[in-house]
């Protein structure tokens, strides 16, 4: 399948910017299940410094905001093509040890909501691993219903838990957690989706990777209830949200403040064309 995704990001500062960076987690890479065709990030109001690999194997460019602006515009644009893989990644790579995805950050604590799950997945729960993960996903389906409007970046897997709503990036947050405790690595992944009723979207895509013996990381994706297919493009991974996130930055105003008020945009295309 070859999708062509159009991504436009606009920040619109309430006072002029006389300094800022932002760290863009914007560009696909070719791997198993993808091959990136072609891709270019354009901006307006800024320009990119550096672009390097991260700890997780992320193409990130570093972007430093011009002096002046009250608005930026980050485009993000291309070509993939991708192939059903069912959700299976392949090998472990990168830097990072296998353990390092075992460990908490403050989106993925275990807290009593996580433990009961964990306990509520005992009778699910079998010595196949990939049987353990499934049956966590629907288990996750169950208690926490795809509501807007209710979560943002910063709400944890116990609070999505105790509210019993959230998006595709909180079910994702909810499984890690919840691999985690069980002691198998997992891991968030940021990128797109192709909808099957619409080429306009709102934002990017989240789900999650756990890693089984002899498939190494696989795909889940709890928002839909499915693994990965030809319609996903994987963009950026991380412990969670955060170190995935497509866009991060700090930017500074004349009245010397670390973060100035801002309204953010996004549009988003996604559409499968057929090779030239």
């Amino acid at each position: 399948m070859r999708l062509a995704i159009d991504h436009v990001t606009t920040y619109r500062f309430a006072q002029p910017i006389t300094q800022g960076m932002q760290r863009l987690r914007l560009t696909p890479v070719t791997g198993k299940g993808q091959s990136v065709v072609e891709w270019a990030i354009d901006l307006v109001g800024a320009r990119a410094e550096a672009g390097y690999d991260d700890e997780n194997g992320n193409r990130v460019t570093l972007v430093a905001i011009t002096p002046g602006v009250e608005e930026v515009t980050i485009r993000a644009h291309g070509v993939v093509d991708t192939t059903d893989e069912a959700g299976v990644v392949g090998r472990h790579v990168g830097y990072l040890p296998l353990w390092h995805f075992t460990r908490e950050t403050e989106l993925t604590k275990v807290g009593p909501k996580i433990e009961a799950l964990i306990e509520a997945l005992a009778d699910r729960t079998t010595s196949d691993r990939l049987a353990t993960l499934h049956a966590l996903t629907a288990l996750i389906r169950d208690a926490v219903a795809y509501e807007t409007g209710h979560t943002d970046v910063a709400t944890s897997a116990e609070a999505v838990l105790a509210a019993g709503h959230g998006v595709c990036q909180d079910h994702a947050h909810v499984f890690i957690a919840s691999a985690r405790a069980l002691g198998i690595p997992a891991r968030y992944v940021s990128g797109y989706l192709l909808m099957d009723d619409r080429v306009e979207q709102d934002a990017g895509h989240g789900w999650a990777e756990a890693f089984v013996e002899g498939l190494g990381w696989v795909g889940f994706d709890v928002a839909n209830a499915v693994c990965p297919d030809a319609r996903y493009v994987r963009v950026a991974t991380g412990r969670d949200y955060v170190e995935a996130a497509p866009v991060k930055g700090l930017t500074f105003t004349a009245f010397g403040d670390a973060e100035s008020d801002e309204t953010l945009t996004v549009e988003l295309s996604i559409l499968q064309v057929v090779p030239a």
